[in-house]
């Protein structure tokens, strides 16, 4: 199981949480999500087997928004 940390601009609703979480939670290999609203970043745990690091922040980039940098343990 490999955990990722992403980075984002500054969230300003918590509508932002539900969209980001929602999204991927139905992704595969997705185990778990979770978004902290005062610091902006998404921490994921993943099966690195069905899905890279880099496609779940292609994911967060496609929902409108950007990510500013990605750490992945």
């Amino acid at each position: 199981m490999s955990k990722a940390v992403y980075q984002l601009e500054p969230l300003t609703c918590p509508s932002c949480i539900k969209k980001i979480e929602t999204t991927l939670s139905k992704t595969a290999g997705v185990e778990s999500e979770k978004v902290m609203f005062n610091s902006s970043k998404v921490r994921t745990e993943f099966d690195e087997n069905e899905i890279k690091a880099d496609k779940i922040e292609e994911t967060i980039t496609k929902l409108g928004y950007p990510v500013l940098s990605v750490k992945v343990s």
